[in-house]
């Protein structure tokens, strides 16, 4: 499985570029701000052909170039129901503050709507693309739509978006997000994925569920049935 990732933005969000190998179809997690150079790049180098773009869920600097991504090459726009509002209307799931910081930050071209062809994914679902096999996981907590991305194969390679980092969890104190929620997502689809999967967080390094259920200190409480916060 070929995976290519880079920050993007000023909030460094991991954008992903995965297909089966080089000179194949490939999908691209989480076009964050300023990612459509970096796409391109990989896609040129290995010879890709972008059929798909998803979203981990629908906060901004996950989603800031999906309009214009999808629309680039035509393919189709993966997200949660439960987030769908937010391509429309980013500023509804940050802070006042960071509300205020992205209209400084907006160019005359940003364009926030749903990509022509807009496609919502539920729980549990599974799918192949690109010749991969997945299934879509629903963890509400940060956003209610919050989604993991589990690819089928010897190890999982699982796309956590924000609700797992290596050594921590997403946010629960922002608009739409559930502190509760999230204790659920944790317990009852984090702490399930085998420990030998692969974790491509939203943000920062990869990890894998063997070091994170070990030592991660929010998965350890919910472990214990209490909260992870």
């Amino acid at each position: 499985m070929l995976i290519k990732s880079f920050g993007a933005g000023p909030w460094q969000t991991n954008c992903y570029v995965i297909a089966p190998s080089a000179n194949s179809e490939c999908i691209i997690i989480d076009p964050g701000l300023g990612s459509a150079p970096g796409i391109k790049e990989i896609i040129a180098e290995h010879n890709l052909k972008p059929i798909a773009t998803m979203l981990t869920h629908g906060h901004i600097d996950h989603m800031w170039s999906i309009f214009p991504v999808a629309t680039g090459y035509g393919i189709p726009a993966y997200i949660h129901g439960s987030d769908r509002f937010l391509l429309n209307d980013p500023g509804a799931g940050v802070s006042v503050e960071t509300k205020n910081a992205l209209m400084e930050m907006m160019a005359s071209d940003d364009v926030f709507a749903e990509p022509e062809d807009t496609r919502e994914v539920t729980d549990q679902m599974t799918m192949e693309l690109a010749g991969l096999k997945f299934t879509v996981l629903h963890a509400p907590g940060h956003t209610q739509g919050s989604i993991l991305f589990d690819f089928d194969g010897d190890v999982n390679h699982v796309f956590t978006g924000d609700v797992l980092f290596a050594g921590a969890i997403g946010r629960t104190d922002l608009p739409g997000s559930s502190p509760a929620d999230m204790d659920t997502s944790l317990r009852d689809v984090v702490l399930n994925l085998p420990d030998s999967s692969l974790v491509f967080p939203g943000h920062g390094p990869a990890s894998n569920m063997t070091v994170e259920k070990s030592s991660n200190e929010y998965l350890l409480r919910v472990a214990k049935g209490l909260s992870a916060i």
